[in-house]
């Protein structure tokens, strides 16, 4: 019953809400989100399994997709098209899937998240398969839309997990790999965009960072498959060739213009001291890591 869960209850340090002057209501809203943290690291094992398991099927082939509803939803949505930019994915590589379509990121769509048929709908568009990993994000733990599209999911042969701000989930029941980080009542009683809402974002960020760092996005702490879409990322490029190889800026500019503009082979070149056909060659034949490429061709030369 809606009532038993912890996410619906009325938080008693905000009973009074509406009788408080603004600075009480923020330093009570920083007072509830400070125990986030708390209560993801109670789940780190958990996290860290269903990251092991999305690296897993990425690495097969397969893609990531989010599924949820209302702000879950949306905040799939917001991980999955935040990683073509960041880490020069497709979009089709981690997708965002929110009960009622896109019309449902900007308005509620009526009925939809009661809905066990529409998800499936949805994934059957997108062609599910027995490679692919669906997570299900519901506060509740009990959407239908979200139960429907895993149990679909399980069905196919897909790999399943789910984020959910209740304990003992029924979506729990339907994964392989459940996450449950127990946020507590809201300051705004049932409003889970709060401290529920941020406890998805910061597990969304985890998986998503996480696994593709694991894919080879990543070198140090560089996002070296960033897409330089306007001026800003272009500089952004620039400054990390700049970081990765100690060269000053005017020789990493002159790097990343004959090398295409990209950051990756820039940076092999540089390193090691290779031509631009060969530095291609040996990203392939490394899987796109640089770290791996540039040792390769550092060991071939000696």
């Amino acid at each position: 019953m809606m009532e038993e869960m912890i996410t619906e209850k009325r938080n008693p340090a905000s009973e009074k809400l509406d009788t408080m002057n603004v600075s009480e209501m923020v330093e009570l809203m920083i007072q509830e989100d400070a125990t986030v943290s708390k209560a993801i690291q109670e789940q780190l094992p958990k996290i860290t399994s269903l990251i092991e398991a999305v690296v897993e099927r990425l690495n097969r082939g397969g893609r990531l997709f989010y599924i949820g509803a209302g702000t879950s939803g949306r905040l799939g949505i917001l991980d999955a098209v935040e990683c073509v930019p960041t880490f020069g994915t497709s979009p089709e590589l981690v997708q965002g899937i929110i009960a009622g379509g896109h019309k449902a990121i900007k308005i509620a769509v009526e009925g939809a998240e009661d809905s066990l048929d529409l998800a499936v709908e949805d994934l059957k568009e997108r062609k599910l398969t027995e490679d692919d990993i669906v997570i299900g994000i519901a506060a509740s733990g009990r959407t239908p839309y979200v139960i429907g599209g895993l149990k679909y999911a399980t069905k196919i042969g897909a790999q399943t997990g789910s984020i959910s701000n209740n304990p003992n989930a029924p979506l729990s029941k339907l994964v392989k790999f459940p996450i449950e980080v127990v946020t507590g009542p809201e300051v705004l009683t049932g409003s889970t965009r709060l401290k529920a809402g941020t406890a998805q974002k910061q597990v969304l960020n985890m998986i998503s960072t996480v696994a593709m760092v694991k894919l080879g996005k990543v070198y140090g702490n560089l996002m070296v498959d960033v897409q330089a879409t306007n001026e800003k990322l272009i500089e952004r490029s620039k400054l990390i060739i700049m970081e990765a190889t100690g060269v000053e800026y005017e020789k990493a500019a002159d790097y990343y213009e004959s090398s295409e503009n990209s950051v990756k082979l820039a940076i092999i070149r540089i390193l090691s001291c290779t031509t631009l056909e060969e530095a291609k060659k040996i990203l392939v034949q490394k899987n796109g890591r640089v770290r791996e490429a540039v040792n390769s061709i550092n060991i071939k030369i000696v």
